[in-house]
């Protein structure tokens, strides 16, 4: 993480040593999320769920070292729009997803309204 004087951290190096921005989406524990830089005085930054972010769902962190504790084995960093879509096939046959999250989270992974993986499970779903 890099800080400039009195303002909150810009930028966070995740466990994997990529280094993300604000905008940058990244697999955490399995989901996506995006880092939000804090100017709180227990924690430095959060990470935002790409569908539930800006609530209960974000977690916070006092420091890197924390979220390295918390990196589990499904965190596998910034992937590529293929290994979203992979994950979003993935998601779509876990009950743990409903249908409005993964298309809203699609849309916003890759832009894609109505895309392939819409119109994939659609006719799954008859």
């Amino acid at each position: 993480m890099t800080e400039e004087a009195g303002e909150s951290p810009a930028t966070l190096e995740l466990p994997t040593g990529e280094t993300v921005e604000t905008g940058t989406v990244f697999s955490f524990n399995g989901y996506p999320y995006r880092f939000v830089p804090l100017d709180h005085p227990e924690y430095r930054f959060r990470l935002a769920p790409l569908y539930w972010g800006g609530g209960d769902m974000d977690v916070p962190f006092a420091d890197r070292d924390e979220l390295v504790e918390q990196w589990g084995p499904e965190s596998r960093g910034v992937l590529t729009d293929e290994e979203w879509r992979d994950w979003l096939i993935e998601a779509r046959a876990d009950d743990r997803f409903g249908e409005d999250e993964l298309d809203a989270v699609e849309r916003e992974l890759l832009g894609e309204e109505g895309g392939l993986l819409d119109r994939i499970s659609r006719a799954f779903r008859g």
